[in-house]
């Protein structure tokens, strides 16, 4: 008996891969400050908790494939503040962001067929591919720059006969890049001009910083039956797993076949989605202390990192994520001598080989991302604690 050729090829997580070092490390007693994944530490919502603790129907039934029409009035209403028209007819509930990306590719292209994405990008964007058959052109960008994109010629290049959308994820995971609105012009002229879809991963779109503005690809008029968006409560609300996203399409045809890959699941999870429910109904006050803290992180990070030398590194504008370059060859042997070889008074620390967030074979063997989302007084502690591991690594690896 053997597998199929998709359970053999679809890519394992390259941050899940490494826990079991990790808990290697900590049944010797060892404290992990985990920087490897976007698990933020900021406690979820009073509101949300209180609308799972007072849950009070007597069976947790079936809902709409759909998801909740409450739920789905929510997120309208919440993209209406910004000035962006939809209704509750715009929005699937879906199992997490996860599931909506997964739905998109399976919907908008046929097998073989391709999404161009900037890389790096969102390492489970390779297995939603591998799902649904479609192969992923990346599009190379740089740390020196910023991971900005290239000129559009470079991006025209990579369209063929077989192209069927580009997606951006703004801000950017793994990254943190927030694109400008003329960047995004750029790739809407691509869009109309070669007739493809439009994907916006905008999980993070609150997580703006230095007074930046977020702009949604929602808010292209022109183009809004060619735009599907990702969306999910996880990191907006620190809900991670609760497993409730959406995808918003304002193309009748397309979100009728999206439809049918919801009533293919049945529904999304009823409790999650009256939790849900009243996150969106806190209104956006919430945000503001939320994406100080966010952005005070970033600071501390850094200016943590900045001094390291031989580091690329460009401060991200939005997420809570980064990648920087280190000046070392094999970022995933570094990560796992962290967890096996190395402590400072009983601590390590964890980070992710960038290696993963690419499809190009050989990029990001030199680089890590980095999520802040520990306190100031953990994330101060763990640069320390990286820092001295890093430079001992170096001595015996340079």
């Amino acid at each position: 008996m053997n597998v199929s050729k998709r359970g053999l090829d679809i890519q394992p997580s390259p941050i899940r891969k490494l826990k079991p070092f990790a808990d290697r490390a900590k049944e010797k007693g060892i404290h992990i400050y985990h920087l490897n994944i976007g698990q933020p530490d900021i406690p979820s919502p009073e509101a949300v908790l209180d609308a799972i603790h007072h849950y009070d129907e007597q069976i947790i039934s079936y809902g709409p494939a759909q998801g909740y029409l409450e739920l789905r009035e929510a997120i309208a209403k919440y993209y209406r503040s910004y000035d962006i028209p939809l209704n509750a007819d715009d929005v699937i509930i879906t199992i997490g962001g996860s599931e909506a990306i997964h739905f998109g590719f399976s919907v908008i292209a046929d097998p073989k067929e391709e999404v161009i994405i900037p890389e790096p990008f969102y390492t489970n964007y390779n297995g939603f591919a591998s799902f649904a058959d479609v192969r992923i052109v990346p599009l190379t960008l740089s740390v020196e720059n910023g991971f900005r994109l290239p000129a559009l010629e470079e991006i025209e290049a990579k369209i063929t006969g077989k192209t069927r959308a580009i997606l951006l994820c703004s801000p950017n995971n793994p990254t943190g890049t927030v694109y400008t609105r003329q960047e995004l012009d750029g790739i809407v002229s691509l869009v109309e001009k070669y007739d493809l879809f439009l994907i916006g991963d905008e999980v993070y779109k609150e997580f703006i910083y230095d007074g930046a503005v977020h702009t949604s690809v929602l808010e292209y008029e022109r183009i809004k039956d060619r735009v599907l968006v990702v969306d999910s409560i996880s990191k907006r609300f620190s809900c991670c797993g609760a497993r409730v996203g959406a995808v918003i399409t304002r193309n009748s045809d397309v979100y009728k076949a999206l439809l049918k890959y919801a009533q293919a699941r049945l529904c999304p999870p009823s409790v999650e989605q009256t939790a849900a429910i009243a996150a969106y109904r806190m209104g956006p006050e919430y945000f503001q202390e939320v994406r100080e803290e966010y952005q005070k992180r970033r600071d501390v990070l850094y200016g943590g990192l900045k001094d390291i030398p031989g580091i690329v590194i460009d401060k991200p504008q939005g997420a809570f994520y980064i990648i920087v370059r280190l000046p070392i060859k094999d970022s995933e042997h570094f990560v796992q001598w962290m967890l096996t070889d190395f402590q400072m008074d009983n601590e390590t620390v964890m980070v992710a080989p960038a290696q993963g967030f690419y499809s190009s074979p050989g990029k990001g063997l030199d680089e890590i991302r980095l999520a802040y989302v520990l306190k100031e007084k953990d994330l101060l502690r763990a640069i320390e604690v990286f820092k001295a591991g890093l430079s001992e690594y170096k001595t015996h690896f340079d």
